[in-house]
């Protein structure tokens, strides 16, 4: 790599999304610095850059990283995201993504580095009033994860007006699929999220898959989200960073692709896909979770010039399974 290449700090770097960005911002012309602590992330999932074990409420880890590096921007996916575990330990939540936020902060401030991409969440607006959601929509988290990342998208435009520190906070749907060359994918232990449940289901690797909730108002009674593939994901953060870099202010953008999917939907697709029966069990509905969450990602589209490019729920289910199943 060049010395000219401009260096970008990567937090949580080793992680689903984290390392999928890495990848993105080399094949950009960025050097991805990751700083990671492995509580959920991996190491064979750091491969496009230099790497330092640590934690965003360690500062002298921070120091380290800055002043070997000097990182020009910030990624920053470091952060609890298990919603129940929000609920029964709030604490564990606001001190590692909130008081972690800070940290990073302060230490980005005292280097001078003025550019960060927050890695934010749909769980900001809590139940939706209306669908598709849009970036306006009333901002009523529902958990304390949500808020946690609520109060971080406060937080940055604080900075933004004490410092002059520009950011961008993406608020993400449900983030799914895999690397499609293969080279990263999905590995979270537990395991939360819906696609590989059902795929792991498939593969006789879990019992069933749970529904939670089969008397939804969608058609098959069952709960609609707006799927995402991880690389367009990874690509909406490169281009977060060129408009931060091109003089862009701190704003914020939803990522999703505007189409809903239900559970069941999810269970046909890899059914369709695998040729095997996914054996699932019925379950009464989980507390706080809304019945649709779909975008409208226009913003992201005008602004960033961003579109998704693996939209189909066929072909992101596609990337995971080959993941999964290797």
């Amino acid at each position: 790599m060049q010395s000219s290449h401009k260096h970008v700090l990567v937090t949580g770097g080793a992680g689903y999304i984290g390392s999928h960005a890495c990848k993105a911002l080399s094949l950009a012309g960025y050097l991805p610095v990751t700083l990671d602590n492995f509580v959920y992330g991996h190491r064979w999932a750091v491969k496009w850059g230099p790497f330092i074990e640590g934690d965003v409420l360690d500062r002298t880890a921070l120091d380290k990283v800055f002043a070997l590096y000097q990182p020009q921007a910030v990624l920053h996916f470091a952060a609890y995201a298990y919603v129940g575990e929000s609920v029964t330990n709030p604490g564990k939540y606001y001190h590692n993504n909130v008081a972690g936020t800070i940290s990073l902060l302060e230490t980005m401030r005292d280097y001078g580095c003025r550019y960060l991409v927050f890695s934010s969440s749909c769980a900001t607006y809590g139940v939706p009033e209306t669908v598709p959601i849009a970036e306006d929509h009333p901002q009523k988290p529902i958990n304390p994860y949500g808020w946690s990342k609520w109060m971080i998208e406060q937080i940055l435009r604080d900075f933004d007006q004490a410092h002059c520190m520009r950011s961008i906070s993406l608020r993400y749907f449900n983030a799914a699929g895999a690397d499609p060359e293969g080279e990263l994918g999905e590995a979270h232990n537990p395991e939360t999220h819906l696609i590989p449940l059902v795929i792991e289901a498939a593969l006789g690797r879990r019992p069933h898959v749970e529904i939670y909730g089969t008397d939804y108002p969608p058609p098959d009674g069952t709960c609609i989200r707006d799927y995402i593939h991880v690389t367009d994901l990874a690509e909406a953060h490169v281009l977060a960073l060129n408009y931060l870099f091109d003089n862009g202010e701190t704003t914020f953008f939803n990522l999703g692709t505007g189409q809903g999917h239900s559970v069941r939907d999810v269970i046909n697709a890899v059914e369709r896909l695998t040729g095997r029966k996914v054996p699932v069990r019925e379950s009464p509905r989980r507390p706080g979770d809304p019945p649709i969450l779909v975008a409208t990602h226009e913003k992201a589209s005008k602004i960033l010039d961003w579109f998704p490019r693996v939209s189909e729920l066929d072909e992101i289910v596609k990337t995971a399974w080959e993941w999964l199943s290797r």
